[in-house]
């Protein structure tokens, strides 16, 4: 953190100059000037009295948000191969958020674990391939260009039903993958 470009940013967005805002802090302009250009460190004592005339405070000032990451890589993903699956999570720690999307590529005749009844609701889109979701023992069919959208109250699953390989987007929310 740069602390003299910050409070040189807080200053000049109260329109103050250096010296009105000296003045409201009992200091002198010159210390002000040399805080600004990091050539100086204030005690937290001045720190707190120089935020006070500004209209903020130590925890407001040192509170800095993380960048949100937008883009993920495939270098990121988070993979888990079996012989006949490989499962991406595509966003890593997607737990922590809303809704978990992975990436699942099924081998002919493979299939996801069950899945047991929970809270949310499953969406995906056939990449490539035909695939049967199983819920409660009852199959529908989706191929390549088509999604799949349901509540996940039931116990469900997902089976490569065609000749080839295939590959989906399966996102869940709340996460449970």
């Amino acid at each position: 953190m740069e602390l003299g470009a910050k409070l040189r940013d807080m200053r000049q967005q109260k329109n103050l100059t250096q010296e009105e805002l000296a003045d409201r802090c009992e200091l002198t302009k010159g210390y002000i000037s040399q805080l600004e250009n990091d050539l100086t460190s204030p005690s937290i004592a001045t720190l707190t009295d120089i935020l006070n005339a500004l209209g903020s405070n130590l925890s407001d000032f040192f509170h800095e948000e993380a960048e949100e990451k937008i883009v993920f890589t495939e270098e990121e993903y988070i993979d888990k191969q079996s012989d006949s699956m490989l499962f991406s999570w595509l966003i890593p720690n997607a737990q922590k958020n809303m809704m978990e999307p992975v990436r699942v590529v099924l081998e002919p005749g493979a299939s996801t674990q069950p899945d047991f009844p929970h809270e949310g609701e499953e969406f995906g889109y056939v990449l490539e391939g035909r695939i049967a979701i199983i819920r409660e023992g009852k199959a529908v069919i989706a191929k390549k260009g088509d999604s799949f959208y349901f509540s996940a109250g039931k116990e469900h699953y997902i089976v490569n039903k065609g000749k080839s390989r295939a590959r989906f987007l399966w996102i869940s929310t709340p996460p449970n993958f």
